[in-house]
C-alpha cells in the first residue's frame, strides 16, 4: 500500500460528474430515501434465506446496498457494519482494474484483502448498473463464506503470507456482458473444501445483488437519473452535516485510550500485542491514530486497512454520536457517514500491514479499535459511551472429512460476548458486540448436520462487573465431539479485561477449556491453528464480560436485589460489591443495615 497521508485517510469516494443536479421537492426526497433503504434491506433478506452456508444463512454475516461508479454508498443493509461499510472498497479495488470496461450483465467476484476487501473469506460480488448506455453506479453485497481453501479449512491462523490463506479473486468478472464463465467458477470451486455450500452462496450473493441492480434501475426509470442522483446526494450532505454537527460539539483536542494489549499473534505465545489509539477531533473531523499499535506480525493476525479499519472507524464515529435511542432525527446510513472519519496507520504496522502478509484473521483487532474509540471519548461522551465491552469476537472454524472422502464438512461458528454498561443502562448480556453484529446459531442447526453435541449454552456463572449499572454477562458454550474434529480460532480472550469506567469495576477476561471438569482439563490457547478434538472430547468457549459504570454502591438497592433473585450475584457479592444487606429468611432488602453498610462506605 502506498504511503498514507498523516493527516488522516476518508473512506469517502468522489462524487461523479454524470448527472445533472436538480432541486427534488421534500416529498419526493422522502420517498426516495425510502425506497434506497428498502432496496438495501430486501437485497440482504434475498441473500441470507439463500445462502447454503450457516454463517451466512443464520448468523447474517454479510452486508448489501446500492454504490455510485466511483463506491459512494447510497444505502446500507441493517446486517453486518463490517460487510456494509467495507464495499466502497471493494469497489474502488476493482474500478482500478475494471473501470471503463464495465457492460450491462457484468458480474464481478473480488476478495483481495490489499485491494479494498475486508479480508479474503468475504466474497464480495459487484453488478454495475446502468440505465441506457450509462453506468450508474454498482449493486454491492459481500458475505462470509465456509472456506476458500488455503492451508486449512474454515479459518487459518499460523500462515505464511495472503496466497496461503486461500484463492485470491482480483476483479474477476464471473459473467462478462451475461456470458457465465463456468470454467472460472468452477475452478474456483475446485480449490475450495466446501465447494457444495460455496456454490450456493455465490449464487445468493449474485441474486442479492441482480435485485438490487433491478430495483434500483426501476427506481432510475420512475423519477429519472438526475432526480435520484441528485436526492441520493442530498442525503449523503445531509447524513454528513448531522455528524459533523455532532462532532463539533465535542472540545477541540486530541483524546487518548488506555493502551490494551491483545493475547497473542497466534505462534508466538506469551507475547501480547499493543494496540494505541488516540482520537483526534479539530473542525468537525475525527481522525483515529493508531501510531504505537504492533508491529505486523508473521501470521494471519494483520488487518487490511482500507477494508476493515477505515469502515471500523467510520462506523464507532457513527455509533456513538448518531445513536439512534439518543437521536430524534432519522439520519440515513450513507456515505456522508464516512467523510468525518478518518484514520491513521504506519505502514508495517499491525492495522496496515505490507503486503504480502497475511490479514486473515483481523476482527478481534479491530473490535479493539472500536472499543478504545469509545473509551477515548468516553470522559467527553459520559452519556454515550460504554464502558469496555467484550470487543473479542470468537469465531471458530469446526471441521473434519465429509462421509463421501471427497470434501470437508465445515462449520464456523461465532460465539457472544457482552457489551459493557453506560450511564444509565447495564451492559447487554451473551450478545455480538460492536463492529460485529451477528446472530447467534441455533444449536440445533449443527446437532442436525455436523456430529458435535451441545451440553451447556447459557449466560456465564460469574457475576457481571459490579457498577451503578453493571457490565453485560458473556456466554458459555460447551461442545462434545462424536467425531475426530478440527478447530482453529482467531479469539482473543481478553487477558486485559475490559475497562470498567467512572468507578465501575473491570468486566473478566474469557477462556478456552478442552475436557472441561475432567483430569484431562486443558486450557488452550484463545488463537489456534488445527487443534485436534478427539470424539468424546469436550470445548468449553467462555466470552469475555463487560465493564461497570459508576459507583456499584449507587446502584438501586431494589435492582440489587432482583440481580441477587436472578441469579447474577450472590447475597455475598451484593453485601460486598453493592453495600447491599439482604435478608436470607425473606429475600428482602434490608433497608437499614444498608443504609449503614453504604454509610460507611462512603466515610471511609
Amino acid at each position: 500500500m502506498t504511503a498514507l497521508d498523516p493527516a488522516g485517510v476518508s473512506l469517502a469516494g468522489t462524487a461523479p460528474q454524470d448527472f445533472t443536479t436538480v432541486e427534488v421537492d421534500p416529498i419526493t426526497l422522502r420517498v426516495i430515501g425510502g425506497a434506497l433503504n428498502s432496496i438495501a434491506k430486501e437485497m440482504a433478506q434475498i441473500l441470507y434465506r439463500m445462502a447454503y452456508s450457516s454463517l451466512i444463512r443464520e448468523s447474517e454475516d454479510l452486508g448489501a446496498g446500492i454504490f455510485d461508479s466511483n463506491g459512494r454508498e447510497l444505502c446500507e443493509s441493517d446486517s453486518t457494519p463490517m460487510h456494509c461499510g467495507s464495499i466502497p472498497a471493494y469497489i474502488r479495488g476493482i474500478n482500478r482494474k475494471l473501470a471503463g470496461t464495465y457492460q450491462p450483465g457484468d458480474v464481478i467476484l473480488h476478495n483481495h484483502p490489499y485491494h479494498g476487501a475486508a479480508h479474503s473469506p468475504d466474497y464480495g460480488i459487484m453488478i454495475p448498473i446502468f440505465h441506457g448506455d450509462r453506468h450508474i453506479g454498482f449493486a454491492g453485497c459481500t458475505g462470509h463464506v465456509s472456506d476458500i481453501g488455503g492451508n486449512f479449512p474454515g479459518l487459518c491462523m499460523d500462515v505464511v503470507d495472503v496466497w496461503a490463506e486461500g484463492k485470491l479473486m482480483d476483479s474477476a468478472k464471473i459473467y462478462d456482458a451475461g456470458v457465465r464463465n463456468d470454467a472460472l467458477i468452477q475452478h474456483i470451486l475446485d480449490n475450495v473444501r466446501t465447494p457444495e455450500q460455496n456454490a450456493g452462496d455465490l449464487e445468493a450473493l449474485i441474486a442479492c445483488a441482480r435485485l438490487g441492480e433491478k430495483r434500483f434501475t426501476d427506481l432510475l426509470d420512475r423519477y429519472g437519473v438526475d432526480v435520484v442522483l441528485s436526492a441520493a446526494d442530498r442525503w449523503m450532505d445531509y447524513s454528513e452535516d448531522m455528524l459533523r454537527r455532532k462532532i463539533r460539539e465535542i472540545p477541540e483536542g486530541e483524546y487518548e485510550a488506555p493502551v490494551s494489549y491483545l493475547d497473542d499473534d497466534g505462534k508466538n505465545r506469551g507475547v501480547p500485542l499493543k494496540v494505541a489509539v488516540k482520537v483526534k477531533v479539530a473542525d468537525g473531523d475525527i481522525t483515529v491514530d493508531l501510531t504505537g499499535s504492533n508491529d505486523q506480525v508473521p501470521t494471519a493476525f494483520n488487518v487490511p486497512f482500507e477494508g476493515s479499519v477505515l469502515p471500523t472507524v467510520a462506523s464507532a464515529v457513527r455509533t456513538l454520536l448518531l445513536d439512534e435511542a439518543l437521536t430524534e432525527e432519522f439520519v440515513p446510513q450513507n456515505d456522508g457517514c464516512f467523510r468525518p472519519a478518518k484514520a491513521y496507520a504506519p505502514e508495517g504496522s499491525l492495522f496496515n500491514p505490507d503486503f504480502p502478509a497475511s490479514c486473515f484473521a483481523r476482527f478481534s483487532q479491530i473490535n479493539r479499535i472500536f472499543d478504545s474509540i469509545n473509551l477515548a471519548l468516553a470522559d467527553v461522551l459520559p452519556h454515550r459511551a460504554v464502558a469496555g465491552s467484550s470487543a473479542a469476537l470468537c469465531a471458530i472454524a469446526y471441521s473434519g472429512l465429509a462421509p463421501d472422502g471427497q470434501s470437508y464438512w465445515v462449520y464456523i461458528e461465532i460465539n457472544e460476548g457482552s457489551y459493557g454498561a453506560r450511564n444509565g443502562k447495564d451492559g447487554l448480556d451473551c450478545v455480538d458486540t460492536l463492529m460485529a453484529n451477528t446472530r447467534n446459531n441455533p444449536i440445533e442447526e449443527l446437532e442436525l448436520n455436523h456430529g458435535m453435541l451441545a451440553e451447556r449454552y447459557e449466560l456465564r456463572d460469574e457475576p457481571p462487573a459490579p457498577g451503578q449499572y453493571r457490565g453485560g454477562i458473556g456466554s458459555v458454550r460447551k461442545w462434545k465431539m462424536l467425531t475426530d474434529t478440527f478447530i482453529g480460532s482467531e479469539a482473543d480472550n481478553r487477558t486485559d479485561p475490559p475497562k470498567g469506567l467512572a468507578g465501575g469495576h473491570n468486566g473478566l477476561p474469557g477462556a478456552f477449556t478442552r475436557n472441561q471438569g475432567t483430569n484431562r482439563e486443558e486450557p488452550l490457547y484463545s488463537k489456534v491453528t488445527q487443534e485436534m478434538c478427539a470424539a468424546g472430547d469436550t470445548l468449553e468457549i467462555k466470552l469475555p464480560s463487560g465493564g461497570g459504570y459508576g459507583d456499584p454502591f449507587r446502584r438501586q438497592a431494589a435492582v440489587v436485589l432482583e440481580d441477587v433473585l436472578d441469579d447474577f450475584v450472590s447475597v455475598s457479592d451484593a453485601r460486598q460489591h453493592y453495600g447491599v444487606v439482604i435478608d436470607e429468611a425473606t429475600m428482602t432488602v434490608d433497608e437499614e443495615a444498608t443504609s449503614q453498610r453504604r454509610a460507611q462506605q462512603l466515610a471511609g
